[in-house]
């Protein structure tokens, strides 16, 4: 998606804030332009505080004059703006490859509503289609989650970066487990959740209520059936 879509969503996205809002803020490009955008609203007098789902997040939060808060202070976020790497038909979600799949997953089940942005690319008929699920894992636990997803098929694999093991903002490595299109992902969320060892996966089932999609058409919105169910 070019800077100029992903521009365009983060505006669209904008609609959802109010004043006097808590308001979680993903992590990644797209969510990027988003915090921009949101800063610029706030020099403005937009009267807003944020809860940030990554290092990197609060430092752009930061630098754009957006006051922060914790979970501590607000448990309750009104609306957090997030990217995926794929999303569903039923608007599942697959997310996490730039590695804040943790923080992003409890700031959005902290929210009372979920706003995702992507680019009509992400859209996927099943998740896994074109996506690894990562899954983050307590270091000690790393050999043993592995002899398990591996049991389960698929290829989990430990995430490198500049030819070193990827450490979370938490301190946690992550498996990037490519398995492919996934028939039950709010099972095999649960599943690997069940591992001993695991923190979290990047499998978002039933958390999107909204997505909005940019494309060579235009931007269009996806709202979340409530009538699906597990």
């Amino acid at each position: 998606m070019s800077d100029d879509l992903k521009r365009l969503a983060a505006l669209a996205a904008l609609e959802e804030i109010r004043n006097g809002m808590v308001v979680g803020l993903g992590t990644g490009s797209t969510a990027a332009h988003f915090i921009r955008e949101l800063g610029a609203r706030v020099r403005d007098g937009l009267n807003i505080v944020a809860i940030p789902s990554s290092e990197a997040s609060r430092e752009m939060a930061e630098q754009g004059g957006i006051r922060l808060t914790t979970l501590g202070e607000h448990p309750h976020i009104n609306v957090t703006v997030d990217g995926a790497d794929e999303v569903s038909p039923q608007l599942d979600l697959t997310k996490g490859l730039g590695g804040a799949l943790v923080r992003e997953k409890v700031v959005a089940h902290a929210s009372e509503r979920v706003v995702i942005i992507v680019d009509e690319g992400k859209i996927v008929e099943k998740l896994g289609s074109r996506a690894v699920i990562p899954v983050e894992v307590v270091p000690f636990a790393v050999d043993f989650v592995i002899h398990r997803l591996s049991a389960w098929g698929g290829l989990p694999r430990v995430r490198e970066k500049d030819g070193k093991v990827f450490v979370s903002d938490n301190g946690n490595y992550v498996i990037d487990w490519k398995y492919g299109p996934l028939d039950q992902p709010a099972l095999v969320e649960k599943q690997i959740k069940s591992v001993t060892g695991v923190v979290d996966s990047g499998l978002f089932c039933q958390v999107a209520q909204l997505v909005i999609v940019a494309g060579s058409g235009g931007i269009r919105k996806m709202v979340r059936d409530t009538s699906y169910g597990i």
